[in-house]
């Protein structure tokens, strides 16, 4: 199979990653018992730079920044899956380095969070690292 193929497969996952972490990451189930907890983060206000901020507006901006840059990811997946063999091969710092940044997430994802962001990570962490691997094979 070929890198490109890797690269494709991956960008359709991080799409749908990147849309499962906005849908989600805002929900806040009753029977968790956490309302007074959330409503801490949504209503206290504090001062940042001048600016008054809540700890809901860190959590929902950190989310929505985690966001993006999946879609970002999706992007230049999607694009090295454009790119022929060569110009692929001769791009190994970004080919690993997308692959390491998912291993890490890997290791993030089970340390803080739970099993769906850790399905995702590890199987873009497995796409990410055949593909680099394929890419840098000769020809």
């Amino acid at each position: 199979m070929k890198a490109t193929v890797f690269y494709r497969i991956a960008a359709v996952l991080l799409i749908l990653f990147a849309t499962g972490h906005t849908l989600g990451f805002r929900k806040v189930d009753p029977r968790w018992r956490i309302d007074s907890i959330v409503n801490s983060m949504q209503t206290v206000q504090f001062s940042v730079h001048g600016v008054p901020r809540t700890y809901w507006d860190f959590y929902v901006g950190f989310g929505l920044f985690v966001s993006v840059l999946l879609v970002f990811a999706a992007l230049v997946c999607w694009q090295f899956g454009r790119l022929d063999p060569a110009t692929l091969r001769g791009m190994p710092l970004l080919t690993w380095a997308l692959a390491a940044c998912f291993a890490a997430n890997s290791y993030l994802c089970w340390r803080y969070f739970f099993i769906p962001p850790l399905v995702f990570s590890i199987a873009l962490t497995v796409l990410l690292s055949l593909a680099a691997w394929l890419a840098g094979r000769t020809a």
